[in-house]
């Protein structure tokens, strides 16, 4: 028998004995969604490795499952064992923890400070981050050869400037241009700078930050009011500059509101290239869900999505971290996954706010007082009743929801403002004279309404 054979023979017991042992303790829905996904994939050297769907699915299954894991694998006498994770189209292994005594997670480390995942490719580009984008992408082309430096990336919490700036970084690494690269945020570059002087080594930590072709530092606002660190800061800065090195910068706001920042400081931020992330438009929102229910094989309709997209503007952090929520309110309580459950998801985590009826609502029901199909809704159909229905549609759309008239020609079959205006007036004028279309209408928003509270 050969040795590997032994291994792979080792590996599935002590897998399918965990498994055993968690289909006792689970409900069948938490098993199915969170641990039948899961295979097990070698073992060696006290450590099994399991491949996982997703990070997604590796948080979850450390903050829920950890303890339940740990005790699986005493039962089956293997209270020693390591567990790591890997992840399909990503090499490198997303964490580990040790099962005993408790769950200590360890992350790869890469010198680097970059997270592969933020690349320019999982970026969804919209009109809210289209000039950070292209300008971000002209960086890592040439780092330090354009007159981007430095590139000042700034916007709200949660709209998507560190994967912005971290793709610069491993765009650069990937393609060559810059061979050191260095992601740090603002709090670690003063916490070294600080255990540097503790330990009288400033000479090293000066000579490590010098060196560096590429160096991005998040949420740089961190800096007020810390005058040592800035005043280390502008002396690597001007040696990076100096030697025509790139530096890409973050921060929840632009330079001249970084009161609090030395002067000489916001002058350099200034002189290079200042650009903004602003909230995602609705079809950017739905975008960023429709690509991560697709790549983390998250089972969710198109409804769905856009009554998430809908209600969750302005970051989007919380819209990935809905869905996530979504999912796993529907495993443990063993819940299907609809748009009943995905108003209360969304209720809870908008607290006592609305929910928004979406335009997904308003076309379904406006078909269905029409007896028509959605799909004719948006089509090219012009029967009276097709077009009556449309119309209706998008006067309600405009009065309920408060979205562009672009993003309403967009629904509605790729239509134009113009379109959408002339719906609009017509509905408005006519129901001052047509009371079977000025009851319809009525019945048709007391019916959303209702569906959104």
């Amino acid at each position: 028998m050969s040795l590997d054979y032994d291994q792979n023979n080792q590996v599935d017991r002590i897998w399918q004995s965990c498994l055993e042992y968690l289909k006792s303790k689970i409900n069948n829905q938490s098993y199915e969604t969170w641990f039948k996904p899961i295979s097990s994939v070698k073992y060696e050297e006290g450590m099994l490795t399991l491949r996982i769907p997703n990070r997604y699915h590796v948080e979850w299954i450390e903050s829920h499952y950890g303890e339940l894991l740990k005790a699986a694998l005493s039962s089956s006498n293997y209270p020693d064992v390591v567990i790591s994770y890997v992840v399909p189209a990503d090499s490198r292994k997303t964490e580990t923890f040790n099962s005993t005594p408790e769950i200590e997670v360890r992350a790869e480390e890469d010198k680097s400070g970059l997270n592969e995942q933020y690349t320019f490719e999982t970026f969804v580009e919209g009109s809210s981050n289209q000039f950070a984008r292209a300008a971000a992408q002209a960086v890592a082309d040439a780092p330090g050869k354009t007159s981007f430096n430095p590139l000042f990336i700034y916007g709200g919490v949660g709209l998507g400037k560190t994967h912005l700036a971290q793709a610069i970084g491993n765009h650069a690494r990937a393609i060559g241009t810059a061979k050191r690269v260095l992601y740090v945020p603002s709090e670690i570059f003063t916490l070294e700078f600080i255990n540097s002087l503790e330990k009288r080594k400033i000479d090293a930590f000066t000579r490590y930050y010098r060196s560096i072709d590429l160096l991005i530092v998040d949420d740089i606002q961190f800096f007020i009011k810390k005058e040592q660190t800035q005043e280390q800061f502008f002396h690597t800065f001007n040696a990076l500059y100096q030697d025509n090195k790139q530096i890409v910068l973050t921060s929840d706001r632009p330079p001249r509101d970084l009161l609090g920042m030395e002067g000489r400081l916001i002058s350099r931020f200034q002189a290079g290239l200042s650009a903004d992330v602003q909230e995602p438009e609705l079809e950017t929102r739905i975008a960023i869900l429709n690509r991560m229910a697709e790549e983390n094989q998250i089972p969710i309709s198109a409804e769905i999505i856009d009554l998430f997209a809908t209600n969750i503007k302005g970051n989007i952090r919380e819209l990935k971290g809905s869905l996530i929520r979504l999912l796993a309110y529907a495993s443990l309580s063993s819940a299907e996954i609809d748009l009943s459950l995905a108003r209360r998801v969304l209720s809870e985590v908008l607290g006592s706010s609305k929910v928004q009826t979406t335009i997904e609502d308003i076309i379904s029901f406006s078909a269905q007082e029409w007896g028509i199909e959605s799909n004719s809704i948006i089509g090219k159909g012009r029967q009276m009743e097709v077009a009556a229905a449309r119309q209706t549609a998008m006067y309600l759309t405009r009065i309920m929801t408060g979205h562009s008239l672009k993003t309403i020609g967009l629904h509605f079959g790729g239509r134009d403002h113009s379109t959408v205006i002339h719906a609009c007036k017509l509905v408005a004028q006519k129901i001052l004279d047509d009371r079977e279309l000025s009851e319809r209408i009525k019945r048709l928003k007391k019916k959303l309404e209702y569906s959104s509270a």
